[in-house]
């Protein structure tokens, strides 16, 4: 069994150091997250790399909300639901879709300049959904004038202290409740971070897979930690690969954004021809996982590595104001998107399970919460709707620090956690090689499409990697391997229970969604392994 602490330690031994609410992450989550708990209270916010550095900023599409007059929470609300494949919780998305644009108001109160047509917030659409309520900044770089205008919020408060370049290595219960995180520091010494509340915002994994549109810091250490200290894990078999992302010699998958689909770009095959039209109605708008094994599809008939995205026949001025972001990358790289065809393919995106929260965003531990991608609200279900993770975000964290002004503070003075199993530092393989093993395995076996075959092999390669835990991790490198090492187990064992195919989740032995037996979640919990569950909702 996976141990519930990464690494040996006594607290009696290591420096304390106290706050009211600890925040672990700053993309969108974290950082509005910290802002709302700092009105009233003391926050800690802790960062393994940088406040700029996050899944947040690399977002393009935008940020789904209801705006416009022509649209309503009902048809986001049915919108969420059918990409969500039969998995949503409604009370979740109800919370989403009638408290988003209230949320989308407060981002822009805190600062942010989202895009305007004529003086009027300017919508775009994308895949699934039936109107246009996508706000955007810059055109396509709606995640980073987000995490610019918090981050310029977050560094003015005088009741948020930052912590940069930190790593949280486990977090410490007591008594069944969390009680703060274990630290690792820049030089390397360890101290106990005590909280009244803890709330992890720490992203998603899309670091376990060779070909991600993440960076480098999406390792899943949120989820890791989280189910390390006995938390329930949701619905982890389902991790969505964005169809688009850029596939070309000496570029990195560079996402390319749901809205230039949504703005009239085609998909054609390399022999030139448009192919959605046999996979779905909806086209090159039908949702994420039905355009990703669309296109992997077309690649394995026509032996190819990619497909093209074609929005040569869209006015150049225009593809240029509305993605400047995507125009200039490509052209860095030889590729003019105004006249040329761009080769694409699908890679690792969003993870739609994670730690398990009620309404309030608190996890089956108390004073632990999560929000964000590292969250399972049950907003997403088995496949995320486009640009519906900024919006959950928003709501999930202020429904959090609602909860938060709540909870009595923590009274505990002896609190005596501790951790002695002996480990010795041993040679191991380098990390980097590790690392680069496990997104082999993970795209081989545990990809867009699997089999029980392959789901036992990878599960099979995964495990020879358990003797990590024996020994004495000390670095960042080997903490995110054996979080990444967690993680991926927990993916490719909910993969191998749901015997079916719904959502982001496809297995070829069994290509059909059942909803008599498979309406239902998996929980993975430490020492109990998988559970199923089922809710009046599903």
């Amino acid at each position: 069994m996976i141990p519930q602490y990464l690494v040996d330690f006594d607290l009696r031994e290591l420096p304390t150091v106290e706050t009211d609410c600890i925040v672990i992450g700053s993309g969108i989550a974290g950082l509005f997250t910290a802002i709302k708990a700092s009105e009233d209270r003391r926050v800690i916010m802790i960062t393994k790399k940088s406040l700029m550095e996050s899944n947040t900023r690399y977002a393009q599409g935008g940020i789904a909300a209801v705006i416009a007059e022509d649209d309503s929470p009902l048809y986001h609300r049915q919108d969420t639901l059918m990409a969500g494949a039969g998995l949503c919780s409604s009370a979740s998305v109800d919370a989403l879709v009638n408290e988003g644009p209230e949320g989308v108001r407060e981002l822009i109160r805190l600062g942010t300049l989202f895009d305007k047509e004529d003086g009027v917030l300017a919508l775009t659409q994308e895949g699934a959904h039936s109107h246009r309520r996508i706000l955007h900044a810059n055109g396509d770089a709606t995640g980073y004038e987000i995490v610019r205008a918090l981050v310029q919020q977050v560094l003015e408060h005088h009741n948020i202290e930052v912590w940069d370049d930190h790593f949280v290595i486990d977090l410490i219960t007591d008594d069944g409740e969390c009680v703060g995180a274990l630290v690792q520091k820049p030089n390397g010494e360890r101290l106990f971070l005590k909280g009244d509340a803890t709330v992890l915002c720490s992203g998603g994994a899309g670091q376990l897979y060779r070909y991600t549109t993440n960076p480098e810091i999406a390792t899943g250490d949120g989820v890791a930690i989280a189910y390390r200290a006995g938390a329930h894990i949701r619905d982890m078999e389902f991790i969505q690969f964005h169809p688009t992302a850029l596939s070309y010699p000496g570029a990195p998958r560079f996402l390319i954004s749901e809205a230039v689909r949504g703005e009239g770009a085609v998909l054609r095959n390399i022999k030139g021809e448009r192919f959605m039209e046999k996979y779905h109605d909806l086209l090159e708008l039908a949702p994420r996982d039905v355009v990703a094994r669309a296109i992997v599809s077309e690649m394995e008939e026509t032996k190819s590595t990619f497909v093209y995205l074609d929005i040569t026949h869209e006015s150049a001025d225009m593809v240029k104001h509305r993605f400047p972001t995507i125009y200039k990358t490509c052209i860095g790289y030889g590729l003019d998107i105004t006249s040329d065809w761009i080769p694409v393919a699908p890679a690792a995106h969003y993870m739609m399970g994670g730690i398990k929260t009620d309404l309030n965003g608190e996890s089956s531990i108390p004073r632990l919460f999560a929000c964000g991608e590292v969250s399972s609200t049950g907003v997403h279900g088995a496949n995320r709707l486009a640009s519906n993770s900024l919006s959950e975000a928003i709501v999930f964290g202020r429904r959090i620090i609602e909860r938060v002004r709540c909870l009595p503070k923590l009274n505990k003075t002896h609190i005596s956690a501790g951790c002695d199993l002996g480990r010795q530092e041993h040679p191991t393989q380098a990390m980097v090689e590790r690392r680069l093993k496990l997104q082999k395995i993970m795209v081989r076996y545990v990809g867009l499409r699997r089999n029980e075959e392959m789901l036992h092999k990878g599960l099979e390669e995964l495990n020879r990697q358990l003797p990590i835990f024996g020994g004495a991790l000390t670095k960042r490198e080997d903490y995110e391997f054996a979080n990444m090492l967690i993680c991926s187990l927990l993916v490719t064992e909910s993969a191998l229970a749901r015997e079916e195919s719904r959502g982001a989740h496809y297995r070829e032995d069994f290509p059909q969604r059942d909803d008599e037996y498979w309406r239902k979640h998996l929980l993975q919990i430490r020492e109990l392994g998988i559970v199923e569950e089922t809710s009046d909702d599903v």
